[in-house]
């Protein structure tokens, strides 16, 4: 059997190049900076500045995200794609030539953006170009890019800082990578042709809003919340543990090894098993690795913290986005707008509340404790809203 990698209507090819942008878009732009954390607290960075630049990120990204939900011509999304993985590039070169703090803030707002050029366009062109009847299972494969992605820039982070103890030469590094990676998915991930596209108008329907799908919005939220804290300091957070030291990045690499399968597994087991079952059991598996680190400074108990965290929280993306997709039947762009800005707000609240605490108690612990919380405030709403699902609703 001939494969030919660089035929762009080939699902292989298609599939690696959504994983390649993905890499680019959410480990290069976005996860890198928790990877290189440590270091970079050592010599340059406050943990308060570094909770600001994760709180304007996850900002920039959530801008992006909502933008272009409206973009519905392919062709302009094959473009928007191409400059978000451009912006990516440029937004992390400068992280490696500068230490000025303002062009760090600005650097991270656009590295946000791109990422979700990157990763909510790049998603949406995979989608559009893979060739199977049920695209579900695909797309799980595509989603186990985000566990790449924390695993391979960790790798090439941590061999750059073993071989020249500088966080900025990792930078230049993830750079390079990223440059010569994007030249494949950008070729991959566009069109032989210009695709005729016949525009929809979205109107808002009040009546999509029922009060179930407001309490799935709100669990939303909660996500956001618990994906957020650990996505910024998690390293730095094991690391200021009692005999703990330097064991930070080695519970980051097991997140991307945790994260790479577990979208495929929690889709499959929600589609037998129902959405919100498996949703509240995988909130609560996050829940409990949240809080290890507050409560044991166990190495073992605390690495265990680390597969928890990557094992549910890509999975818990692709299953309320999943959710969302199917609730909202014919008018997708108005809820899903919704559910991810609901998630986008969680995301850029947790780094300030988590900075306030950190300041005000000199450790993690308290942030943690908030966090949980919140989390399980998301699985009580859920617990709710099973006393209230139609017949059709439990069997999504």
């Amino acid at each position: 059997m001939n494969i030919n990698l660089l035929d762009r209507n080939n699902n292989l090819s298609i599939l690696i190049a959504g994983i390649i942008t993905v890499i680019i878009g959410l480990g290069v732009a976005r996860f890198a900076f928790t990877s290189l954390l440590p270091p970079m607290l050592e010599s340059f960075l406050t943990v308060s500045f570094a909770g600001i630049l994760a709180s304007v990120n996850f900002a920039g990204y959530l801008g992006g995200s909502i933008f272009s939900m409206f973009i519905k011509d392919i062709n302009q999304k094959v473009i928007l794609f191409r400059i978000g993985l451009v912006l990516c590039i440029l937004s992390t070169l400068v992280l490696g030539l500068s230490s000025n703090e303002t062009i760090w803030f600005i650097s991270r707002i656009f590295a946000g953006f791109a990422a979700a050029m990157a990763f909510v366009v790049g998603s949406a062109i995979v989608m559009t170009k893979l060739n199977f009847e049920n695209k579900t299972k695909a797309m799980g494969i595509h989603f186990s890019g985000i566990g790449f992605s924390i695993l391979v820039t960790d790798l090439i982070s941590r061999y750059v800082l073993s071989s020249s103890n500088s966080w900025e030469n990792a930078w230049i590094v993830l750079t390079i990578f990223a440059f010569f990676a994007s030249i494949y998915a950008m070729y991959i991930l566009s069109f032989d042709k210009e695709v005729k596209t016949s525009s929809v108008k979205h109107k808002f329907d009040k009546s999509l809003f029922t009060p179930f799908v407001i309490i799935v919005i709100v669990a939303y939220f909660t996500e956001g919340v618990g994906f957020v804290v650990q996505a910024t300091f998690l390293p730095d957070i094991i690391n200021s543990l009692e005999g703990l030291e330097g064991y930070g990045s080695l519970t980051w690499t097991l997140v991307g090894l945790a994260g790479i399968p577990s979208c495929i597994i929690w889709m499959t087991l929600a589609s037998k098993y129902g959405s919100i079952n498996i949703i509240i059991i995988t909130l609560l598996l996050q829940m409990v690795g949240i809080l290890i680190p507050t409560f044991t400074n166990d190495v073992y108990m605390n690495l265990l913290s680390g597969v928890l965290y990557g094992g549910t929280f890509i999975g818990l993306v692709g299953m309320f986005m999943n959710l969302g997709g199917k609730l909202a039947g014919s008018n997708p762009v108005i809820l899903m707008g919704a559910v991810t800005t609901s998630y986008g707000v969680g995301q850029v609240i947790a780094p300030l509340y988590s900075v306030y605490f950190i300041e005000k108690y000199g450790n993690y612990d308290y942030a943690l404790y908030l966090t949980a919380l919140i989390v399980f405030a998301g699985v009580l709403l859920l617990l709710y809203s099973k006393t209230i699902m139609t017949e059709e609703q439990k069997r999504i």
